[in-house]
C-alpha cells in the first residue's frame, strides 16, 4: 500500500551514503578490457561488444541518489491493547529522493511476546502462519521445532517509487503484558539498475503498551475500617447512612424525617433514629518483586510470580476503585515505587500503566525502611501483600506490619504447578524440605495473626476480609 507522500530532495548533494555494487565493478571493469583489447588488437568487434556495457553503465548513471531512505514504525491505534488482543503495526520506508528505488530489503525485529500471524506489504496480501512456539524461563520465545523463527524475523523485498512510502503491516496477537518494542527496524536500497547501494538506514524500536488482563474478582465483605468522607462502605461513626445504629432523643439539627413516631409517642418525647455514616476506604496494594519464580507462558499458559502479582493487582484495583474506594500501590523492593492513593476510572488507568514497569529487583539489604512509614501507610487502610513468600524478609515485613496494628492481608502468589528441578540427585529432596519449611512459616505468620491465602480469582479474600472485618471491632492493642 503506498503510504503518505514524501517530500523530495530539492537540491541536488553529494550521493553519501550510497557505494557501488559489485555490478558496478565488473561492468565497467569488463567494458574496459574489451575497449583496451580492440584498440591494441586493431578489432572492431570488440569495440562493438563492449559498447552495451559501457552505454548502460552511463545510462543508469544518468541520474544519481543524493538522498538516502526513511525508515519509521507506527503503531496500531485501536485503543488500549490488553493480553491477547490483535495487535497491529507498520513499518515504513519512505523515498524523499528524485529517482526510484529499484529495490528496497527491508527488515524488522519483534518482541517475542507479539506473536505475528500476518506480515507483508498491503498491495501483495502476503498471509503467513507462525509455527508452534514454548517459552524459554527467561521469558524469550523459542520455537517448537528449535528451527523455526517469526515471520516478521525475515527480510522483506519492495521497491519505491520517488516521493512515496511503502508499508509493511505487521498483525498478530499480544501474549503478555509489559512494554513490548516493534523494532528496530532496517532498510537498505539499490537503484540505478542495481549499480549503486544504501547504507543501512536504521530506526529505533516503538514500544507497545500491554496491560494485563484483569481476572474476575469480587469480594463482598465489608471493609475492616473506612475513614474516607463519603463512600460505600459503613462506618463506625455517626451520620447520613443507611445502616442504623440505634435511637436517641431528638436535638437540634436533626431532621424531621429521621423522627421515629413510634418510640416517640410511647416515651411522649421526640426520639431520632440514629444512623451510621457511609465513607470511602482505602486499599493499599503492596507487590512483593524480591523474587520470581515459574515460567510464564504468556496470557494461554502458565502465569510466573510476576504474571499472577500484576494481574491479581489490577483486579483487585479495579474491583475496589469501581466501588468509589482510593487504591494506592506500593513495592517492596531496591526501587520502592509508589503510586499515591486516589479514585475514579482516571486512577484505574495509572494503576495499569504502573504495572507495566514491575520488575522483579532483588536486593541484599532490607528495603523495609525505605518503603514503610506513617506517612506512607493510613493507619485504617487495608493492606493487600502479594508476594510468593521466598524470602524471609518477606515474611518478617508481613509480622511487623501486623504488629503495627496494619490491617493485612497476604495473598500467596507462588504457582501450583512449580516442578522442582531434575538437573541433580538431591534436587527434589532439597525441593520438598523447602516445600515443608515454607509451609511452617506459613503457618507462624497466620499464629501471629496474618491471614495468608491463595489468589484464586472471584471471591478470594471474602473469608480472610470477614475475619479481618471482625478483628477491626476488637480493641487495638500496639502502635500505629
Amino acid at each position: 500500500m503506498t503510504g503518505p507522500t514524501v517530500p523530495r530532495a530539492t537540491e541536488p548533494e553529494p550521493a553519501a551514503g550510497w557505494a557501488p555494487t559489485p555490478a558496478l565493478g565488473r561492468a565497467v571493469l569488463l567494458a574496459g578490457l574489451l575497449l583496451v583489447a580492440g584498440v591494441l588488437l586493431g578489432r572492431v568487434d570488440l569495440i562493438v561488444l563492449a559498447a552495451p556495457f559501457a552505454l548502460g553503465t552511463a545510462y543508469a548513471l544518468r541520474r544519481r541518489p543524493t538522498a538516502l531512505p526513511r525508515v519509521w514504525i507506527t503503531p496500531g491505534d485501536d485503543g488500549p491493547l490488553v493480553e491477547g488482543g490483535e495487535v497491529t503495526a507498520a513499518v515504513s520506508v519512505g523515498n524523499p529522493d528524485t529517482v526510484d528505488y529499484d529495490l528496497v530489503v527491508l527488515r524488522s525485529r519483534v518482541s517475542p511476546w507479539l506473536r505475528v500471524d500476518r506480515a507483508g506489504f498491503a498491495h501483495d496480501d502476503t498471509v503467513d502462519d507462525v509455527p508452534p512456539t514454548t517459552t524459554t524461563p527467561t521469558g524469550g520465545e523459542t520455537p517448537a521445532s528449535g528451527t523455526a523463527r517469526s515471520i516478521a524475523d525475515r527480510p522483506f523485498v519492495t521497491s519505491v517509487p520517488t516521493g512515496a512510502a511503502v508499508d509493511l503491516e505487521l498483525s498478530g496477537r499480544a501474549l503478555r503484558w509489559g512494554r513490548h518494542p516493534v523494532g528496530p527496524a532496517g532498510a537498505r536500497v539499490a537503484t540505478a539498475g542495481g549499480l549503486l547501494v544504501s547504507r543501512a538506514v536504521l530506526t529505533e524500536p516503538v514500544r507497545v503498551r500491554v496491560y494485563p488482563r484483569t481476572e474476575p474478582f469480587e469480594a463482598v465483605e465489608a471493609m475492616p475500617r473506612a475513614a474516607g468522607l463519603v463512600g460505600a462502605h459503613h462506618s463506625r461513626r455517626p451520620g447520613e447512612g443507611g445502616e442504623l445504629a440505634g435511637v436517641r432523643i431528638f436535638g437540634p439539627g436533626d431532621r424531621l424525617r429521621r423522627i421515629d413516631w413510634r418510640v416517640s409517642l410511647r416515651a411522649r418525647q421526640l426520639h431520632v433514629a440514629a444512623t451510621l455514616s457511609d465513607r470511602d476506604a482505602e486499599v493499599v496494594v503492596l507487590l512483593d518483586v524480591l523474587a520470581e519464580a515459574g515460567r510464564s507462558g504468556g496470557v494461554s499458559g502458565a502465569a510466573s510470580v510476576l504474571d499472577t502479582t500484576v494481574r491479581a493487582t489490577a483486579a483487585i484495583a479495579e474491583h475496589y476503585l469501581h466501588r468509589g474506594d482510593r487504591v494506592s500501590l506500593l513495592e517492596y523492593g531496591p526501587a520502592a515505587r509508589r503510586l499515591r492513593p486516589a479514585a475514579g476510572r482516571r486512577q484505574y488507568l495509572t494503576v495499569l500503566e504502573w504495572l507495566l514497569d514491575v520488575r522483579v529487583q532483588s536486593s541484599s539489604h532490607e528495603p523495609y525502611d525505605q518503603v514503610f512509614g506513617p506517612q506512607l501507610l493510613s493507619s485504617d487502610a487495608l493492606v493487600v501483600v502479594l508476594t510468593p513468600l521466598l524470602d524471609e524478609r518477606s515474611a518478617q515485613m508481613l509480622a511487623r506490619l501486623t504488629r503495627a496494628g496494619r490491617f493485612v492481608v497476604a495473598v500467596d502468589t507462588l504457582p501450583t504447578e512449580l516442578a522442582p528441578p531434575k538437573d541433580q540427585a538431591w534436587a527434589e529432596v532439597a525441593y520438598r524440605l523447602w516445600r515443608l519449611d515454607r509451609e511452617v512459616m506459613i503457618g507462624q505468620l497466620r499464629e501471629h495473626g496474618v491471614p495468608v491465602v491463595r489468589w484464586a480469582g472471584a471471591g478470594s479474600l471474602d473469608q480472610v476480609l470477614r475475619d479481618v472485618a471482625r478483628l477491626a471491632t476488637a480493641p487495638r492493642v500496639g502502635g500505629r
